[in-house]
């Protein structure tokens, strides 16, 4: 046997994400977890940093207290569960984000990027159809602009199943993953999170089943040769130069 064919004995090693420190934008508890639970759980246990900012959450009339404390409960089980460093409420209102005053929210993320200094920032796709994802897409932006001293260098956008999906097609922008995430060895993890969210899980055929995210796991990672894992379009990837 030559020294090649016996280099290439052996299970091949896994690479690392090397995201470094992660800041996962959510307009609303439990998109992070259906669009990128699977991309955090390896992460995290790769050794690395992961935060998640939840822009918005119910207020009364429209939701009842119970129901706010609720979900919030479900989402720090979630995150918990995942591994995530730790969660930041924003507390601007759900489905009113346009209400908010766009240079509010910009600042709120603002500051929140200069205090963590996230090398990887994971944030909604700006074609769903939810308003609330648009404009935190955008700010989200305007957060990581590459003018501060510290800056991300890499800017992912994650599909969200039951807004992503419903855009209209050729009107708004599409999603066509460039960016596939292996979650093979994590998508158990990210269905027992996404379980966590009792209030939201749907039954079958609904989007928000867990036989529907089973399903576009699969998809997602039958695109690239794998058992599942999570897409995403590339937004920014800066590579630094290497300093002496």
């Amino acid at each position: 046997m030559s020294k090649r064919a016996k280099a290439k004995k052996g299970p091949a090693l896994p690479v690392p994400l090397s995201f470094g420190r992660t800041l996962v934008i959510a307009p609303h508890p439990d998109d992070e977890v259906l669009g990128a639970g699977g991309t955090i759980a390896r992460l995290t246990a790769e050794g690395e940093r992961v935060f998640v900012a939840i822009v918005t959450e119910g207020r009364p009339p429209a939701f009842t207290s119970e129901s706010i404390a609720l979900v919030r409960t479900e989402a720090n089980q979630a995150h918990a569960l995942l591994g995530v460093e730790e969660t930041f409420w924003l507390g601007f209102e759900a489905a009113g984000l346009d209400l908010a005053g766009h240079s509010a929210v910009n600042s709120a993320l603002s500051d929140l990027v200069r205090l963590l200094s996230p090398e990887t920032v994971l944030l909604p796709f700006p074609g769903d159809i939810h308003k609330d994802h648009q404009l935190a897409f955008l700010s989200a932006l305007v957060a990581s602009r590459p003018h501060q001293e510290s800056f991300p260098h890499r800017i992912l956008a994650y599909e969200t199943l039951s807004e992503t999906n419903w855009n209209a097609p050729y009107l708004t922008p599409g999603f066509t993953p460039n960016v596939f995430v292996d979650i093979s060895s994590y998508f158990e993890r990210k269905l027992e999170a996404v379980q966590c969210f009792a209030s939201q899980i749907r039954s079958p055929p609904h989007e928000r089943s867990t036989r529907t995210l089973s399903a576009l796991a699969q998809l997602r990672g039958a695109t690239v040769m794998s058992e599942a894992a999570e897409a995403f379009v590339l937004v920014r990837w800066m590579l630094p130069q290497t300093r002496s």
